[in-house]
């Protein structure tokens, strides 16, 4: 069973739209603040250097099914689930859950990469990361 990464966020009423609902654009704001948490609950950054250059974890593909409205004020609970560690990127998953319900789900998948001089070119997950993220995995 993997682990699971978890923290508590109040709906900010910039956050909502019109109609009074957390707008869509800021579950990804949430996923990638939940990413950063995560991150820094290992010891680590989403950006860091590393010898020739500075590693960083671009999203390549990212997904949110929704399953019932959020208002202002409402406190969730984001959950994150580390679902796959690939030679080169790490897929996510998050539950977005206000008391029992879970609200929404997300997926995420952010690939290691090297930028230098302005360009990224993707790269092995450095082997102290790997045992980070399979430490946490085996959870």
């Amino acid at each position: 069973m993997p682990g699971e990464f978890t923290m508590t966020r109040r709906v900010q009423f910039a956050e909502t739209d019109l109609a009074g609902v957390l707008h869509f654009s800021n579950y990804y704001r949430y996923m990638e603040e939940l990413e950063h948490a995560f991150w820094r609950s290992l010891g680590e950054s989403v950006v860091f250097g590393d010898g020739d250059g500075t590693v960083s974890w671009p999203r390549v593909a990212t997904s949110c099914e929704y399953a019932a409205p959020v208002h202002f004020e409402d406190e969730l609970e984001l959950s994150l689930v580390l679902t796959k560690i690939g030679s080169k990127s790490v897929t996510y998953e998050i539950a977005f859950r206000r008391g029992s319900d879970r609200i929404a789900v997300g997926e995420m998948t952010a690939v290691c990469c090297m930028m230098s001089g302005g360009r990224f070119a993707s790269s092995a997950i450095p082997d102290g990361i790997r045992a980070k993220l399979e430490g946490f995995a085996a959870g």
